[in-house]
């Protein structure tokens, strides 16, 4: 697929078929993802990738469990009170039951860590759209960053001392009709360009 309709007809997935996704083609995922932009070329991103079922069960079983005890606060960002509420209820999944997950991290200490990962995170969903898998950004692991039961968890999967996570990205086939992942753009309505000739 060319660079800029990768872009283009980028969509967030969320609605996974259970299938799996090839080694293969997750391994060419991450290669885009360890070749994103760094901040002075530092490469301290720590991909983790979540394939087994099990675990992704016990990581969705947790953060319902933590979310579910937090309160919702004045000013507080939709998606994370969403996330709450939802949580409060029963039956929240944040990651939507994806083939895999792959979580970002980087030092906390670190200036760019959030960039960094950003950057890799975005390589990595059109990397998947390129090869017709699905993906979607998911916040809810950075926004319980500093909870120590996630914390604990995390570092029973390799998330090492001193690091954060900053994203993760769900990546699996759609669960559609032809698998493919919605790819019609939406309109665009905000992200204003302002030209200074």
């Amino acid at each position: 697929m060319e660079t800029l309709e990768a872009i283009r007809s980028r969509r967030s997935t969320r609605a996974f078929a259970d299938r799996p996704v090839a080694k293969e083609a997750l391994e060419r995922i991450l290669e885009a993802g360890r070749y994103a932009p760094s901040g002075g070329n530092s490469q301290t991103t720590h991909f983790l990738v979540v394939t087994r079922r099990e675990t992704l069960e016990e990581l969705a079983a947790l953060v319902e469990r933590e979310f579910a005890a937090m309160e919702v606060t004045p000013g507080m960002y939709r998606s994370m009170v969403n996330s709450i509420r939802a949580s409060q209820k029963g039956g929240y999944v944040f990651h939507y039951h994806p083939a895999a997950l792959i979580i970002t991290a980087n030092r906390v200490d670190y200036g760019n860590s959030m960039a960094d990962c950003a950057c890799a995170l975005e390589n990595m969903m059109l990397a998947a759209n390129a090869l017709d898998l699905g993906s979607c950004w998911i916040n809810q692991l950075r926004w319980l960053n500093e909870n120590p039961a996630l914390l604990d968890y995390l570092r029973g999967l390799g998330l090492e001392e001193g690091e954060r996570v900053f994203g993760a990205v769900a990546i699996g086939y759609a669960a559609t009709e032809n698998g493919l992942p919605a790819r019609e753009p939406l309109p665009r309505t905000g992200n204003a360009v302002t030209w200074i000739e």
